[in-house]
């Protein structure tokens, strides 16, 4: 066990576990920040993706002793940035979430994609989703999300 501090979406956090433990769970387990999912645990459904400097990252494998001083943005802090709201509007007004197990994961994805690439085409949004699954196949349905939000439309 080792003490670490954390930056996470803006907050410093002190947490005191094991170096080789995933984000994941020092996130969920100990932190209590649930909007991040575990899925298939070895980095394949994106279903755990947070960002870590902007860049999204599979938090499942990542181990705690790997961040550093890098900043962690996850899904409960998203919507604080102004990439983040688009997308989340977005995806309100585009209704994709059906069961909604994947798309915090998604979310990360497509806000980590537009804070780079803000006028996406469709290879570069086949790119940067690949490997984020959904059960429920709302992929049109994201990829329009996806397009809303890159158009520029405001949160209201």
């Amino acid at each position: 066990m080792s003490q670490r501090q954390l930056k996470i979406n803006g907050e410093d956090k002190t947490v005191d576990v094991p170096d080789n433990m995933p984000l994941l769970w020092v996130l969920r387990d100990v932190l209590g920040m649930t909007g991040t999912k575990y899925g298939c645990g070895i980095a394949q459904c994106g279903a755990c993706t947070v960002h870590l400097d902007g860049r999204a990252i599979r938090s499942c494998q990542m181990p705690v002793s790997a961040v550093g001083s890098r900043a962690i943005t996850t899904i409960e802090g998203i919507g604080k940035t102004p990439t983040g709201a688009r997308i989340q509007k977005a995806w309100l007004d585009e209704e994709v979430v059906q069961c909604g197990y994947c798309q915090s994961g998604q979310i990360m994805s497509a806000s980590a994609l537009l804070a780079t690439t803000p006028k996406p085409d469709d290879a570069d949004i086949n790119a940067a989703m690949a490997g984020n699954i959904c059960r429920c196949g709302t992929y049109v349905r994201i990829r329009a999300a996806i397009k809303r939000a890159a158009e520029g439309e405001q949160p209201t």
